[in-house]
């Protein structure tokens, strides 16, 4: 499971810095740099405690993004946020380096960007303690005992990852020194808004005590505001 593990994150990475490095032109982009190795020691961080406190959820986590399984609403949609990750990645290629299209990015915001994307990694983690069940794809895992999840950060927030996921959204191009970037945002959020509302539908269709679950924890992505 380790060795897959390093396997799997080794070919993404790898895939995100072609797609970054050929965008940019140059392998002389420092920010790139630390952004692929700032997400290399992360999420090795992060597989390796899940491969000692929960390998089921790794698995989960190391299986296809298309699944037997899967909701089949949620399979174009895993689709098609994939294909804006690649556009958004070659975007702030383009910007930060190859064309400088946007002012320079201050070294204080680009820190910042560093600091969004570890604190999404360290919440991360306590969504996967709190949440055997949560896999990259939409489905009930009725073959795990899926149950909910009402506890840690699912006590404030109903989909605390997607939450994370604001912050990485959020950290990347500040990290990446692309003003640019922050054009893809509104398109990924919403994204991740129309997924959230999708998968309650099914979890409130299919999984026991869901419904009750979101009369209790009334917001989804941030307390008092959505």
């Amino acid at each position: 499971m380790v060795t897959r593990l390093i396997l799997q994150s080794l070919a993404w990475l790898v895939a995100m810095g072609v797609l970054l490095f050929g965008a940019a032109g140059t392998l002389a982009w420092p920010a790139a740099w630390w952004y692929l190795i700032e997400l290399a020691v992360l999420s090795l961080w992060l597989g390796l405690w899940l491969a000692r406190h929960d390998p089921a959820l790794l698995a989960e986590r190391l299986a296809p993004l298309v699944q037997a399984q899967q909701s089949r609403w949620d399979r174009p949609f895993m689709a098609a946020i994939w294909t804006v990750w690649c556009g958004w990645l070659i975007l702030m290629g383009f910007d930060a380096m190859r064309f400088r299209w946007s002012a320079p990015m201050p070294l204080w915001l680009m820190i910042l960007g560093a600091l969004c994307v570890f604190v999404c990694i360290v919440i991360c983690r306590f969504v996967f303690r709190a949440n055997s069940y949560a896999a990259p794809v939409v489905k009930i895992q009725a073959s795990r005992g899926h149950t909910v999840a009402d506890t840690g950060p699912y006590a404030y927030v109903r989909h605390p990852m997607y939450a994370s996921a604001l912050l990485f959204f959020v950290g990347t191009p500040l990290q990446l020194g692309s003003w640019w970037g922050f054009v893809a945002l509104p398109v990924m959020a919403y994204g991740m808004g129309w997924r959230a509302v999708r998968e309650e539908r099914l979890l409130a269709e299919q999984l026991h005590g869901y419904t009750d679950y979101m009369a209790r924890v009334r917001y989804r992505f941030v307390p008092f505001i959505w």
